[in-house]
């Protein structure tokens, strides 16, 4: 069974400079019709507006000189709207829990009912049910993710100007990926 991250990432070499890895990525983003955007070092492939759920992945890629080539690193995660929304929602709920466990305490040495900490658990079973919510929606949009993975792949081998076999496109944490023959 593969793990499944919050923002699974990857890493593939390149035998290019970063920079000219990175202006002929933007030349053939320019070129073509994939819904696309690309500005210096790095790049963003989203699903196609017509396509797009709420739980649709967004993958975004930087390429990085190394001593012999450069490296694309690739990070796939929601939206940004819906990663800013699921990041507010656990800092209110860790917010909560040290509050509540805070006002409990006080509640408790002055001989009080400690209800405050009742904000705890409920904090707790919102991050767990959250955290929960955010693996299915991988899971249901694992396609899409896989299809992202598929056209950065085809523009790369347009990119080296050659087919490229799998073994110059490395999946490192590929283990990561959502598998989308597990699609529910």
């Amino acid at each position: 069974m593969k793990a499944t991250k919050m923002r699974p990432t990857f890493a593939v070499e390149l035998p290019l400079s970063a920079d000219e890895a990175s202006d002929r990525i933007r030349t053939e983003i320019d070129a073509s019709n994939l819904t696309t955007m690309s500005a210096g070092r790095f790049a963003e492939f989203r699903v196609p507006e017509s396509e797009r759920r709420f739980w649709s992945p967004y993958l975004s890629v930087q390429v990085e000189d190394t001593g012999d080539g450069s490296v694309l690193r690739g990070r796939f995660s929601p939206r940004p709207e819906i990663w800013t929304m699921f990041m507010f929602v656990y800092f209110v709920m860790t917010f909560a829990i040290f509050f509540g466990a805070a006002l409990g305490y006080v509640q408790w040495t002055l001989g009080d009912s400690p209800w405050g900490f009742l904000a705890v658990p409920i904090g707790i079973l919102v991050i767990v049910l959250l955290h929960a919510a955010s693996l299915v929606g991988q899971r249901f949009s694992s396609d899409q993710t896989v299809q992202l993975r598929e056209e950065l792949d085809h523009l790369l081998r347009k990119i080296l100007d050659s087919p490229v076999a799998e073994s110059r496109l490395p999946r490192t944490n590929q283990r990561d990926l959502p598998d989308a023959s597990r699609a529910v």
